[in-house]
């Protein structure tokens, strides 16, 4: 069968499957044609990525149970793909946060495939970036479902953006009103204390 054929069966992108033929990592038979053409033995269909991982997510506590019937659906996928995933990664985290400790320790692990339920579980926004940039270190997402979203979620989030930037600028005008207390404090002569 031809290879755009095999990868999609695999589940994989095609650019994945070819440039693992080209560097000889395809994990079956392969040849080119003198047309060009790259063919698969047919009767190995079952890939075995190195370093296939889940990666699973859920804003809050409360959703604690949906974590472990993510990583469940996740693993299904996989096993019905026949991909071999080396580690789960679970974390309760906001999808703005960029600072998840998981999500970096599954990135930083060196992938070849990510595999999440839903584009959003990955992160809330820049997913196409983020598939784009993994895409050049030579990884691919697999999104089980790439159009869903929570809405509960996404209305949780944006409550998180709206309080971490009124967060910030209430900080900013604390930081302000302490510099003029100060400077007025310097200008009378008297003494600054720590706490104004």
């Amino acid at each position: 069968m031809k290879l755009s054929t095999w990868a999609k069966k695999q589940g994989i992108h095609y650019m994945t499957a070819w440039k693992w033929f080209s560097e000889g990592k395809l994990p079956v038979k392969a040849m080119q044609t003198p047309t060009g053409m790259i063919m698969v033995e047919e009767e190995a269909l079952v890939v075995t990525a190195a370093r296939c991982v889940i990666y699973c997510r859920v804003s809050n506590h409360s959703r604690k149970d949906e974590l472990e019937y993510q990583v469940k659906r996740c693993s299904d996928f996989c096993a019905a793909r026949g991909l071999v995933s080396d580690k789960t990664y679970k974390e309760i985290a906001s999808g703005l946060n960029d600072n998840r400790r998981e999500f970096w320790k599954a990135i930083d692990s060196k992938p070849t495939t990510v595999v999440v339920e839903n584009k959003d579980r990955l992160t809330r926004f820049g997913f196409n970036y983020l598939e784009r940039l993994l895409k050049e270190r030579g990884c691919e997402i697999l999104v089980i479902n790439r159009d869903a979203e929570d809405k509960a979620d996404i209305l949780k989030d944006l409550t998180s953006v709206v309080y971490s930037f009124c967060a910030k600028l209430y900080g900013m005008r604390r930081a302000q009103n302490k510099a003029r207390k100060a400077q007025e404090a310097i200008q009378a002569g008297e003494p600054v204390t720590e706490r104004l």
